[in-house]
């Protein structure tokens, strides 16, 4: 697995597995609303840190996150 996961079956795996963090629906639309809005401090960090193309795959992620709990 990469340092960086590159899919969302690695994200979830090192999110939840490794960090130990459960990922709600709550927890996952918390992040977008934060990601979604690139005028935040934090939004404009994880840029600076991990580019836009990583930032566009975080957002599909979470949003996924969300509908799969849904569904459930």
């Amino acid at each position: 697995m990469a340092v960086i996961p590159q899919n969302f079956e690695d994200w979830k795996f090192c999110i939840e597995e490794q960090c130990g963090i459960l990922l709600t629906v709550v927890f996952a639309q918390q992040l977008l609303a934060i990601y979604n809005n690139e005028l935040l401090p934090e939004t404009q960090r994880f840029i600076h840190r991990y580019g836009q193309d990583h930032l566009r795959h975080i957002k599909e992620w979470f949003a996924r996150i969300v509908e799969e709990k849904k569904v459930k």
